[in-house]
Order: structure tokens, then C-alpha cells, then sequence
């Protein structure tokens, strides 16, 4: 790994995202009839004609404004995308009844499911945090300050610990099963944590410091499979692991499952492994955590990715498989390799182990080769084993610059450490 190759694949990121990916969203998104933001883009960036709005890629969109804002780019652009959309979702989302934000809307704004999903007001916390750090407004820290307050309320379980995902429009528990009214889920418990640590980050409180460690502390006790390390994907309320189902309010597209009862129990994710792994090391630097306390569970995390997640013949990374073997599930998503990369860089930083930069070159060149429309500027979707594009949507109500904007940000920042580092080294 020297300082040339390193540069060279800066170059290659800063340069996809200057020149392709930031301006694909500049002029794309905001939805300058009614506000807030439209999602919809076929593979060549055109809106589809769908134009239902979801909470949580309205959250979504305004974080990632706001976070490229907050880096130095689009000279106030995204800013002002980012301030409307606070101002759309304030406005058609709030619930002035029960309290907390409906589930979608008409484009309008008019409420369609007005369920209280927390995976939802997780990503609300999360992005008016970040649009304060952006910018200062007293007013988003103030709701995202008042959301946290409402799911300690409403969401909280005080005899099991961890929070309820899913409620009817006043607050009562949804029906169990696919409605998720008894189920638990590590990727809303990592979400939780990831918009906890950003809400400390903006208000310096503590309460919102010793939340953020308690769900991280929760999710490292009690979701990860004991032996391997790895991520379980849905528990019972007192944290039994159960087969992951899809949820009828949440995945407006999903892979198909083969079992109809859901996946297997043996089973874990190679993309939320990874994922929580980065947000962790990140999270134990805003709150000033330990690193010994869970810089080894992490590298377990990243060492499965490297050894049964890569697709060391093709390039690009698997989505899911066993605690320990081989892949199950071969296709590639587009979060997935987002998450990956950032991953295994930070794994590169914080471990020194260059088996973390072959992997990054791995997946670095399958996204740059395979994934990446460059002709429109966004990543497709979902891939087969073959490298071949399944879905070739750029926007959808589930996909939208969230992982692919954050990626390309955090993987130019840490490059540019790298760099500078062999370098001087």
C-alpha cells in the first residue's frame, strides 16, 4: 500500500463525487411544487411518475444535504434543499394529535399511513440533528430534541430494555407478526444509536450521551450472535432471536426470501455487520467511550465480512450468510457495498491489518466498475452474483442518498488521512 495508490483511489472517489454524484442530487429531489423531496429516478435519473413520500427518505434526504453542506460543498445549495425539507416534514408530518411523525404521505403532504414507526422518527432525530450542526438552527435541534423526548415516552421497554419499533397512530403497539407489533430489530436499534451519538454531537447533552451508550451497550450484549460475533436480525421483545420476516409497513422493496416464514435463524448480514462496526468506532469517539470496550468486537465484525462476505473472484460484497460459512445470499446491494467500504478503511485505521485495504481495493473497483451509473451520476440498486444489474432504479421510496452520499464522503476523508500518512510514513 503505498501513497501513490492510495491518491489514485482518492482521486477516483473525490471525482465521483464532485463531478457525478453530488451534482446528480443538485438538480434532482426537491420537489419544487408542493416541497420536501421526490424519490422516484428510473436509470437515467428521470422521475418515474410515482410520488408518494416516505418519512423516512424525506429524514434521509435532509441529512444528506445537510452533511455535504457541513463538508464544504455546494456553497449554501444544499443547504437550502436540506432547510425546506425540515420545513416540509415539520409541516405535513407531524402529528399535532398523538405526537410523533406519520409513516407517508401523498406528495401534497397529505398523511397516507399515519402509523408511529420508530425506524422513522430514528432518522428524524438524526437529520435535524445534523441539519444544526450544519447550520446552527436552534429550532431542528429543538425537535429532534423533542422526538428523543417522545420515544422515551412511548417506545421505551423498561422491563426489557431497547425500544418497540411499531405503533398505530395513537401510540398503541401495532399487531404482531409482519405489522412488527412484537419484534425487535437490530438495524432500528443501530439506527437508534447512530441518531443518539449525532444528537449528543449536536447538543452536548447528557441524556441523549448515556442513551446513545445505552442502545450501543444493548446491541453488543444482546444482538450478536454469541460465539461468532455477528448480527441477529429480529428478536422478541425480550431478545429471543427469531427468523427475520419483511414487514409490510417498511420494505417497499425487498429480495425475495425463498422460506415464506423468512430467513434462516443461522443468518446474519454482512452489510449491517460492517455498518455497525464503522458507526461504533465513530460513536466511541463522540461520546468518549473506551476503545478496548468494543474496538475488538468490531474487528470480529469486519474479520466475517473479510472472511465469508467478499467476493474475492467477481469484486464487490455478498449480502447475507451464516454465522460462520460460506454466503447463502450472493447478490449485491448497493447499501451493502456503501458500508463496506467505509468499513474497511475504518478497519485499515484502526487495526493497521492491509488484509482491510484488499478488501476496500475489492469492493472500490466492483463499485466503480459495476455499480455506479457514470453517465447519470447514482449507484443502481441491487446486482446479481454475476455482476449484472437486477434493479436499475437510482431512486425509489427506500433508496436514496443516504448511504451513497455518506459513503463517498467519509471514504474521501479517510483516504486523505491515508494518504497523507504513507506518505509522511
Amino acid at each position: 500500500m503505498t501513497a501513490e495508490e492510495i491518491r489514485q483511489h482518492l482521486v477516483e472517489v473525490r471525482t465521483h463525487l464532485e463531478d457525478e454524484l453530488l451534482p446528480f442530487w443538485l438538480k434532482r429531489g426537491v420537489d419544487e411544487e408542493y416541497g420536501g423531496f421526490l424519490t422516484y429516478f428510473d436509470r437515467d435519473g428521470d422521475p418515474t411518475g410515482e410520488t408518494v413520500k416516505t418519512l423516512l427518505c424525506q429524514a434521509r434526504m435532509i441529512f444528506s444535504y445537510s452533511l455535504a453542506h457541513r463538508k464544504g460543498y455546494g456553497n449554501g445549495a444544499f443547504l437550502e434543499r436540506a432547510r425546506q425539507g425540515v420545513q416540509f416534514v415539520i409541516r405535513h408530518f407531524w402529528d399535532e394529535t398523538h405526537g410523533g411523525w406519520f409513516w407517508t404521505a401523498e406528495r401534497d403532504g397529505t398523511p397516507l399511513d399515519r402509523k408511529k414507526i420508530v425506524y422513522g422518527h430514528s432518522f428524524i432525530i438524526y437529520a435535524f440533528a445534523e441539519f444544526h450542526r450544519a447550520c446552527g438552527d436552534a429550532a431542528a435541534l429543538e425537535w429532534a430534541c423533542r422526538t428523543f423526548d417522545l420515544l422515551q415516552a412511548r417506545a421505551a421497554d423498561v422491563l426489557h430494555g431497547g425500544y418497540y419499533e411499531f405503533f398505530e397512530e395513537d401510540w398503541r403497539h401495532t399487531p404482531p407478526g409482519v405489522y412488527g407489533g412484537d419484534r425487535k430489530s437490530l438495524d432500528v436499534h443501530m439506527h437508534l444509536m447512530e441518531a443518539f451519538t449525532n444528537l449528543f454531537a449536536a447538543s452536548g447533552h447528557h441524556i441523549h450521551r448515556r442513551r446513545a451508550r445505552e442502545v450501543l451497550d444493548l446491541i453488543y450484549s444482546r444482538m450478536l450472535q454469541p460465539e461468532h460475533g455477528t448480527g441477529i436480525a429480529q428478536f422478541t421483545p425480550d431478545f429471543h432471536p427469531l427468523r427475520a420476516i419483511i414487514f409490510k409497513n417498511v420494505w417497499g422493496s425487498d429480495r425475495d426470501v425463498d422460506d415464506p416464514e423468512g430467513r434462516p435463524l443461522d443468518n446474519t448480514s454482512y452489510g449491517h455487520n460492517v455498518e455497525l462496526g464503522w458507526l461504533t468506532t465513530w460513536a466511541v469517539d463522540v461520546l468518549g467511550l473506551v476503545p478496548a470496550d468494543y474496538y475488538p468486537k468490531v474487528r470480529r465484525l469486519y474479520e466475517h465480512c473479510l472472511e465469508y462476505g467478499i467476493d474475492r473472484e467477481l469484486g464487490g460484497v455478498w449480502c447475507e450468510g451464516p454465522h460462520a460459512g460460506p454466503a447463502r445470499e450472493r447478490n449485491k446491494e448497493f447499501w451493502q457495498q456503501a458500508e463496506t467500504l467505509v468499513a474497511m478503511l475504518d478497519g485499515l485505521q484502526r487495526f493497521g491489518d492491509l488484509h482491510f485495504w484488499e478488501a476496500y481495493r475489492n469492493v472500490h473497483r466492483f463499485v466503480f466498475g459495476h455499480v455506479i451509473n457514470h453517465q447519470v451520476g447514482e449507484w443502481y440498486a441491487l446486482l446479481g452474483p454475476d455482476n449484472r444489474v437486477i434493479w436499475d432504479y437510482l431512486g425509489h421510496a427506500w433508496k436514496i442518498n443516504y448511504h451513497t452520499v455518506r459513503s463517498v464522503i467519509e471514504c474521501s476523508e479517510r483516504l486523505a488521512v491515508l494518504e497523507e500518512a504513507a506518505g509522511s510514513g
